[in-house]
């Protein structure tokens, strides 16, 4: 079932991530086209304040031209270690630090053409501080509850898939403890 790659043309290089195209034998014997996008991969941060509720920012997203209510995230540096950048994202976003930060899944959000691998932690002991933000990074902090983040989900005011599987994991943590 492997695809080999027989040309690879780069298409773009830029910050954030690369193209290429590729043609590729397939395994029937055919040859097809693959136009791939390259990313170094990014963490995501569960958090709860003192409270218990989750911690939460809101932004705005250019791709879909909204704001986007997402749990702290950032992009990878090439070769960076995922839990060190969750650490760092966290402080920079939240001004949050945590003590711990236990990994709890990892996910390719589009593997039929994209590389991103993104590590979601959750973060533990927290001490609150300020935020760190960088220079073309503007947002919002919140936090939600379960029951308002579940309805926010439902409702469709939250549409970012790391953000809505780390309100799932919340939840289906919630309903074991019973």
């Amino acid at each position: 079932m492997e695809e080999k790659t027989l040309e690879r043309e780069v298409i773009y290089e830029g910050k954030v991530f690369n193209v290429e195209k590729h043609v590729v034998s397939l395994p029937n014997g055919n040859t097809s086209i693959r136009e791939l996008v390259y990313h170094n991969g990014a963490v995501a941060i569960i958090a709860f304040d003192e409270k218990g509720d989750l911690l939460v920012v809101e932004q705005y997203r250019k791709a879909f031209e909204q704001l986007s209510i997402e749990i702290p995230a950032g992009k990878l540096e090439k070769g960076e270690n995922p839990e060190e950048c969750a650490g760092r994202e966290l402080k920079e976003e939240t001004g949050y630090t945590a003590t711990e930060l236990n990994h709890v899944f990892d996910f390719y959000g589009a593997p039929g053409f994209c590389s991103e691998r993104v590590h979601i932690y959750e973060a533990g002991g927290l001490t609150a501080g300020e935020r760190q933000l960088d220079a073309d990074e503007f947002l919002e902090n919140q936090t939600l509850t379960l029951e308002r983040a579940l309805e926010l989900v439902a409702n469709g005011t939250i549409v970012d898939a790391k953000t809505i599987m780390a309100i799932q994991h919340w939840h289906i943590r919630t309903l074991k403890s019973f």
